[in-house]
Protein backbone atom coordinates (compact mmCIF):
# COMPACT_ATOMS: atom_id res chain seq x y z
CA UNK A 1 0.00 0.00 0.00
CA UNK A 2 1.36 3.32 -0.63
CA UNK A 3 1.58 6.31 1.39
CA UNK A 4 -0.11 9.50 0.10
CA UNK A 5 2.41 12.41 -0.34
CA UNK A 6 2.78 14.89 2.46
CA UNK A 7 0.72 17.51 0.83
CA UNK A 8 -2.27 15.81 -0.59
CA UNK A 9 -5.61 16.16 1.35
CA UNK A 10 -4.57 12.64 2.99
CA UNK A 11 -1.36 13.25 3.89
CA UNK A 12 -2.36 16.13 5.74
CA UNK A 13 -5.03 13.72 7.32
CA UNK A 14 -2.59 11.20 8.26
CA UNK A 15 0.11 14.47 9.64
CA UNK A 16 -3.26 15.38 12.05
CA UNK A 17 -3.64 12.04 13.69
CA UNK A 18 -1.53 12.02 16.28
CA UNK A 19 -3.02 15.39 17.87
CA UNK A 20 -6.65 14.55 16.83
CA UNK A 21 -6.30 11.13 18.98
CA UNK A 22 -5.01 13.39 22.12
CA UNK A 23 -8.12 15.10 21.73
CA UNK A 24 -10.46 12.79 20.98
CA UNK A 25 -9.09 11.00 24.42
CA UNK A 26 -9.17 14.08 26.40
CA UNK A 27 -12.72 14.32 24.84
CA UNK A 28 -13.94 11.32 26.02
CA UNK A 29 -11.59 10.71 28.99
CA UNK A 30 -11.34 7.54 28.03
CA UNK A 31 -9.21 5.48 25.44
CA UNK A 32 -11.64 2.88 23.79
CA UNK A 33 -13.76 5.55 23.43
CA UNK A 34 -11.01 8.18 22.32
CA UNK A 35 -10.62 5.50 19.46
CA UNK A 36 -14.10 5.21 18.30
CA UNK A 37 -14.04 8.96 18.39
CA UNK A 38 -11.17 9.21 16.42
CA UNK A 39 -12.23 6.76 14.14
CA UNK A 40 -15.85 8.19 13.29
CA UNK A 41 -14.06 11.57 12.94
CA UNK A 42 -11.91 10.49 10.17
CA UNK A 43 -14.98 8.31 8.44
CA UNK A 44 -16.54 11.46 8.47
CA UNK A 45 -13.35 13.53 7.17
CA UNK A 46 -13.43 11.18 4.44
CA UNK A 47 -16.27 10.89 3.39
CA UNK A 48 -16.95 14.53 3.75
CA UNK A 49 -13.64 15.64 1.44
CA UNK A 50 -15.72 17.58 -0.96
CA UNK A 51 -16.96 20.08 1.82
CA UNK A 52 -13.94 21.11 2.67
CA UNK A 53 -13.06 24.30 1.39
CA UNK A 54 -9.16 24.46 1.53
CA UNK A 55 -9.04 27.39 4.17
CA UNK A 56 -7.83 25.56 7.48
CA UNK A 57 -7.81 21.64 7.47
CA UNK A 58 -7.04 21.19 11.02
CA UNK A 59 -10.06 23.44 12.07
CA UNK A 60 -12.34 21.85 10.05
CA UNK A 61 -11.06 18.81 11.64
CA UNK A 62 -11.33 19.98 14.87
CA UNK A 63 -15.05 21.30 14.23
CA UNK A 64 -15.68 17.47 13.25
CA UNK A 65 -14.33 16.18 15.82
CA UNK A 66 -16.20 18.43 18.61
CA UNK A 67 -19.48 18.06 17.23
CA UNK A 68 -19.40 14.35 16.72
CA UNK A 69 -18.73 14.22 20.47
CA UNK A 70 -21.80 16.34 21.16
CA UNK A 71 -23.77 14.55 19.52
CA UNK A 72 -22.64 11.21 20.71
CA UNK A 73 -23.15 12.22 23.99
CA UNK A 74 -26.60 13.65 23.29
CA UNK A 75 -27.77 10.65 21.48
CA UNK A 76 -26.52 8.17 23.58
CA UNK A 77 -27.09 7.14 27.25
CA UNK A 78 -24.65 4.05 28.36
CA UNK A 79 -24.79 2.19 31.20
CA UNK A 80 -21.27 1.76 32.28
CA UNK A 81 -21.69 -1.51 34.57
CA UNK A 82 -20.65 -4.48 34.10
CA UNK A 83 -21.56 -8.12 35.47
CA UNK A 84 -18.34 -9.55 37.36
CA UNK A 85 -18.26 -12.61 35.54
CA UNK A 86 -18.00 -10.57 32.25
CA UNK A 87 -14.94 -8.26 33.47
CA UNK A 88 -12.92 -11.47 34.35
CA UNK A 89 -11.04 -11.51 31.70
CA UNK A 90 -10.63 -7.69 31.16
CA UNK A 91 -7.04 -6.66 31.03
CA UNK A 92 -5.55 -4.59 33.81
CA UNK A 93 -4.34 -1.20 32.76
CA UNK A 94 -1.22 -0.44 32.88
CA UNK A 95 0.25 1.41 35.74
CA UNK A 96 2.46 4.33 35.49
CA UNK A 97 5.77 5.68 36.61
CA UNK A 98 3.86 7.55 39.65
CA UNK A 99 0.14 6.56 40.15
CA UNK A 100 -0.31 9.00 43.05
CA UNK A 101 1.13 12.10 40.46
CA UNK A 102 -1.13 10.72 37.31
CA UNK A 103 -4.04 10.26 39.50
CA UNK A 104 -4.39 13.75 40.61
CA UNK A 105 -3.90 15.14 37.77
CA UNK A 106 -6.55 12.96 35.79
CA UNK A 107 -8.64 13.34 38.83
CA UNK A 108 -8.16 17.56 38.16
CA UNK A 109 -8.18 17.42 34.42
CA UNK A 110 -11.73 15.48 35.19
CA UNK A 111 -13.06 18.08 37.28
CA UNK A 112 -13.44 20.30 34.48
CA UNK A 113 -16.99 20.87 32.49
CA UNK A 114 -16.10 19.91 29.03
CA UNK A 115 -16.03 23.35 27.76
CA UNK A 116 -13.04 24.30 29.64
CA UNK A 117 -11.13 20.68 29.27
CA UNK A 118 -11.65 20.94 25.54
CA UNK A 119 -9.93 24.76 25.65
CA UNK A 120 -7.32 23.21 27.93
CA UNK A 121 -6.40 20.54 26.11
CA UNK A 122 -6.31 22.41 22.29
CA UNK A 123 -4.36 25.32 23.58
CA UNK A 124 -1.82 23.68 26.42
CA UNK A 125 -1.30 20.37 25.08
CA UNK A 126 -1.60 20.59 21.49
CA UNK A 127 -0.67 24.52 20.78
CA UNK A 128 -3.26 25.34 18.70
CA UNK A 129 -4.03 29.58 19.05
CA UNK A 130 -6.99 31.22 20.77
CA UNK A 131 -8.58 32.02 17.38
CA UNK A 132 -8.03 28.29 15.76
CA UNK A 133 -9.37 26.82 18.82
CA UNK A 134 -12.21 29.57 19.05
CA UNK A 135 -13.38 28.54 15.36
CA UNK A 136 -12.95 24.95 15.85
CA UNK A 137 -15.08 25.52 18.95
CA UNK A 138 -17.80 28.23 17.36
CA UNK A 139 -17.35 30.34 20.00
CA UNK A 140 -15.62 34.00 20.35
CA UNK A 141 -11.98 34.59 20.85
CA UNK A 142 -12.66 35.92 24.57
CA UNK A 143 -14.67 33.03 25.68
CA UNK A 144 -11.32 30.96 24.50
CA UNK A 145 -8.90 32.94 26.72
CA UNK A 146 -11.98 33.44 29.55
CA UNK A 147 -12.29 29.07 29.85
CA UNK A 148 -8.31 28.67 29.04
CA UNK A 149 -7.88 31.09 32.39
CA UNK A 150 -10.55 29.34 34.73
CA UNK A 151 -9.40 25.55 33.54
CA UNK A 152 -5.86 26.69 34.52
CA UNK A 153 -6.77 28.42 37.65
CA UNK A 154 -9.28 25.11 38.32
CA UNK A 155 -6.67 22.84 37.78
CA UNK A 156 -3.79 24.48 40.22
CA UNK A 157 -6.49 24.63 42.83
CA UNK A 158 -7.75 21.20 42.57
CA UNK A 159 -3.67 20.27 42.72
CA UNK A 160 -3.10 22.39 45.29
CA UNK A 161 -5.87 21.48 47.42
CA UNK A 162 -4.71 17.71 47.36
CA UNK A 163 -1.44 18.07 48.03
CA UNK A 164 -2.54 19.25 51.45
CA UNK A 165 -1.83 16.51 54.58
CA UNK A 166 -3.27 17.40 57.84
CA UNK A 167 -0.99 16.02 60.75
CA UNK A 168 -2.31 15.81 64.48
CA UNK A 169 -1.12 18.02 67.23
CA UNK A 170 1.82 15.67 69.93
CA UNK A 171 0.34 16.21 73.18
Amino acid sequence: MKTPAPESFEGQILALLPSLRRYSRSLTRSDADGEDLLQDCVEKILTRRGQWRGLNLRGWVLTIMTNLYRNGRRGKARDRLVELDAAEGMAAPEQAADPLERARLNDALNSLTEEHRAVLMLVVIEGYSYSEVAAALDVPIGTVMSRLSRARRRVAEHLKADNIITLRRPK
